[in-house]
C-alpha cells in the first residue's frame, strides 16, 4: 500500500492539534511550518479533515483549526480515509477472464490474487483503525518529554 505526503502530513497536523489547550486553535500556515510543509497543501488537506469530521475550524481573531472530537476517537485510518477516500486500495481488473484458460470456468470463483489483496488490505486497515491521535501524541510527548512539551507550548504562545 502507497501511502500519500497527504496522509502523513494530516496525521502530524492531527497529532500537532492533540496537544493543543482545549481553547486553542492554530491556523492552517502555523500547523505547515511547524514541520515545514507548503502551507496551500496543507490547507487543502485540512479543509478534507474538516469535511470528514476530524478537525473543526474556528473563526475569529485567534482562529484556525482544532480537533472536532477527542484524539482517542480518531484513528489512523480515519485521516487515511479522509485524504485518501474510501475506494479500496488494490482494484481486481479480471484479467484472467482474457487469455486461453478464460474458457474453463475459473472466473467463477474468488481470484487468489485479489483475495490475497483484500486481505492484506482488511489487515491493513485494521491496524491503522486501532492507532489513534492520542496514541501518537502520547508516544511523541514521552519522546520529547518535559522540555519538549515547554517548547511546544512556547511554540503555540508564540504563532497565536
Amino acid at each position: 500500500m502507497k501511502i500519500s505526503e497527504g496522509v502523513e502530513w494530516s496525521c502530524h497536523a492531527c497529532a500537532v492539534l492533540a496537544g493543543l489547550p482545549q481553547s486553542v486553535a492554530l491556523r492552517a500556515s502555523a500547523l505547515a511550518a511547524f514541520h515545514e510543509l507548503p502551507p496551500a497543501y496543507m490547507a487543502k488537506h485540512l479543509q478534507a479533515l474538516s469535511r470528514a469530521g476530524i478537525v473543526r475550524s474556528v473563526r475569529g481573531v485567534r482562529g484556525g483549526y482544532r480537533l472536532a472530537r477527542p484524539a482517542n476517537e480518531i484513528s489512523l485510518w480515519d485521516i487515511r480515509q479522509a485524504i485518501e477516500g474510501t475506494t479500496p486500495d488494490f482494484q481486481c481488473r479480471e484479467i484472467r477472464r482474457n487469455g486461453p484458460c478464460s474458457e474453463l470456468g475459473a472466473s467463477s470463483r474468488p481470484c487468489a490474487i485479489a483475495a490475497a489483496f483484500w486481505a492484506a488490505e482488511r489487515a491493513y486497515q485494521q491496524n491503522l483503525q486501532m492507532v489513534t491521535v492520542a496514541h501518537i501524541a502520547d508516544g511523541v510527548a514521552k519522546l520529547y518529554g518535559a522540555k519538549g512539551a515547554a517548547r511546544f507550548q512556547a511554540w503555540v504562545k508564540e504563532v497565536r
